[in-house]
């Protein structure tokens, strides 16, 4: 049986890096690596130039140094010779100055001196017309010695006259010894920058790996990708604040949570969201955890949470519905006592109806049916006599039931009158359900406990009026009590307190109205909602809702309506 084919090695493929780490080190290697090699490379085109033109300053020197009037005497009083004394003293200027050659020649260009003497009595091999025309000349030239460096001048005697010329040459070969002498040097300067260079740039990357968790730039691009599709699909809000407190991150829900718009990044927090308990739970002038906020009409839980570079992440989260549904079970379960103590109240009475026809006592039978139906149906009608809206009237009665249960008086004021023309009657029975609400608790095991509801219309404006017999709100909680979150109460199964009140005052201001509280006269709280425009249209005078007396007429001002 043959054996299994193994499947081919899988070959190694190389290529440009995907790691940020590994990308950003070549980088800066090949920028430090190109840099260096520059630098070197303009350093070293002029040093050839520098070298040349050193040589040929060199040689034209010794040349001056050469053309003395001594050595002019010397060539008009002699004959070119190897044993003259022209060349001896040129040989003895070469030696002692490391020239190739010093050469003396007459104005006709016959050479003088020369290091091979068998030159001496020719014609130089360059052009010598423009030393022996009175110009000094430094070039780079080839002659019977190659290639050089040279400098020439002319030659004169003691008058002056030119009657001959010097010329001096530096062996080119010295000058390209140096220029290559000096390039192990340059070079090892060059690769030293280059390792501190290169070491930089790893250190760098290091420190950059390590900021980037070795990511590739593919999964750096996928997670800023997924950061924004999660960031805006959640349904939780996020707001990014930097050390200044500038807004620098707010996705989708945060918008609509704050009622803000896009163009709110990059602003101060203040400046967007204005004073409130929302900008300093925000901001972390508030701390703690699930802080409770309103904003407009939203109840918010929001948690914050520094960052390493001074700024903070803060979440929204919307609990409106759900304490929307918490104070409904409150309610709820109210309304569940009351009417289990309502079970437990008509069994006694028809316990007590069934015993008086047993004991055939048929007149003191009918008198107490009379009684008990006369006393529900009497708070009925006086609370839909003087409170024309059925959802508001529908409350207070429930309410009466529930206060009645719980041994609490509530009472209308004798001059409450509310028309059926409420613009928002759903608001006013939240703002009503809330204030007997705490009535009652605060009225609940007092020493004659009892509520108070005055339900007035002045114009379109609707003024509220709700007294109770309880301890009061000392006067410097009287502020503090319409702060979200702030309560003196024990957690309801929901777990949160301290909206209700808030809530009363925000939907006030949004009406252009205020809510307030002071002590009542008889003791206990009384608090103050004025609504203006809660009403459709202004009473007709001849309407059979408008109030009798100063009223109707327009003369009592809202504070005496309410007093």
């Amino acid at each position: 049986m043959s054996p299994a084919p193994t499947a081919p090695a899988r070959r190694r493929r190389f290529g440009w890096p995907q790691r940020v780490f590994s990308q950003v080190l070549l980088m800066q290697l090949a920028i430090a690596t190109g840099v260096t090699a520059l630098a070197t490379g303009l350093f070293l085109a002029p040093l050839s130039a520098q070298l040349d033109d050193q040589a040929m300053r060199r040689a034209l020197a010794i040349a001056e140094t050469t053309a003395s009037p001594e050595l002019a005497a010397e060539l008009t009083g002699s004959r070119p010779a190897a044993t003259g004394p022209v060349q001896a003293e040129a040989e003895r200027i070469r030696v002692a100055t490391g020239a190739e050659y010093v050469v003396v020649m007459d104005d006709s260009g016959v050479r003088w001196s020369h290091p091979s003497p068998g030159e001496i009595g020719r014609i130089v091999s360059t052009d010598p017309s423009a030393a022996l025309a009175g110009r000094r000349v430094m070039e780079i030239d080839s002659g019977t010695l190659g290639r050089s460096a040279r400098g020439k001048v002319p030659l004169r005697d003691a008058d002056g006259r030119i009657v001959g010329a010097v010329s001096v040459g530096i062996e080119y070969d010295s000058v390209r010894a140096r220029l290559l002498a000096a390039i192990p040097g340059l070079l090892a300067y060059a690769g030293g920058a280059l390792a501190v260079g290169a070491l930089a740039a790893y250190l760098i990357s290091r420190r950059l790996q390590r900021q980037t968790h070795d990511l590739a730039f593919s999964d750096i691009s996928a997670l800023l990708a997924e950061r924004e599709a999660m960031l805006h699909g959640i349904r939780e809000g996020v707001v990014a604040l930097d050390v200044s407190g500038r807004i620098r991150l707010l996705n989708d829900e945060a918008q609509r949570l704050l009622g803000v718009g896009p163009d709110a990044t990059g602003r101060p927090l203040d400046a967007v969201l204005g004073e409130g308990r929302t900008t300093d739970v925000l901001a972390g002038r508030v701390s703690g955890e699930d802080l409770l906020t309103v904003r407009g009409n939203r109840v918010l839980i929001a948690n914050r949470m520094p960052t390493d570079d001074g700024g903070a992440v803060a979440t929204l989260r919307d609990r409106t519905e759900l304490e929307q549904l918490g104070r409904e079970l409150d309610s709820t379960r109210g309304l569940i006592d009351a009417l289990r103590a309502q079970d437990h109240e008509h069994a006694n009475r028809m316990h007590t109806l069934l015993g008086l026809l047993e004991l055939e006592m048929h007149e003191e039978a009918v008198e107490f049916v009379t009684e008990v139906v006369g006393v529900h149906r009497a708070t009925a009608e006086q609370v839909t006599e003087k409170i024309h809206d059925p959802l508001l009237a529908a409350l207070l009665v429930g309410k009466a039931t529930v206060a009645a249960e719980r041994g609490v008086s509530l009472r209308i004021a004798p001059a409450t009158l509310l028309p059926d023309r409420l613009v928002d009657p759903r608001g006013l029975v939240t703002v009503v359900g809330n204030l007997v609400d705490n009535a009652l608790d605060a009225a609940a095991g007092s020493e004659d406990p009892r509520i108070e509801v005055d339900l007035r219309a002045q114009g379109r404006t609707v003024m509220l009026r709700i007294a109770d017999s309880g301890p009061g709100v000392p006067a410097d909680h009287r502020e503090l009590i319409f702060t979200e979150g702030w309560t003196t109460k024990e957690l309801p199964a929901h777990g949160k307190r301290g909206l209700g009140l808030p809530l009363v005052r925000r939907f006030a201001q949004r009406q252009g109205g205020s809510a307030r509280v002071r002590g009542a006269a008889a003791g206990g709280a009384e608090f103050t909602v004025v609504l203006p425009e809660a009403l459709t249209e202004q009473w007709p005078a001849t309407t059979k809702d408008a109030p009798a007396g100063p009223a109707a007429t327009g003369e009592t001002s809202a504070g005496e309506a309410i007093r």
